[in-house]
């Protein structure tokens, strides 16, 4: 097994670590291991398009209605004057 050594750790950091191995029941260590493992485990995996992330994002909050297309619209900045 490869062993990993990191160095300038914020206090807080590792505090915060250390509570949160605590309330799981394990070593910081192993909670370290647990946490990379979960952030690394869809690296690779293509993500789902953009919109159907957003769609599902809001899928069940009563939208009824397509919301139409902007390709080709040219968008304009905002403006807050009167």
């Amino acid at each position: 097994m490869a062993q990993l050594i990191v160095r300038n750790l914020e206090e807080d950091v590792k505090k915060r670590l250390q509570r949160r191995a605590s309330r799981h029941g394990r070593s910081m260590e192993e909670e370290v291991r647990d946490i990379l493992r979960n952030v690394l485990k869809d690296e690779g995996r293509p993500m789902p398009p953009l919109g159907t992330r957003i769609a599902s994002r809001f899928a069940g909050l009563g939208l009824k209605q397509e919301i139409p297309e902007l390709h080709g619209e040219v968008v304009h900045p905002a403006s807050f004057s009167e």
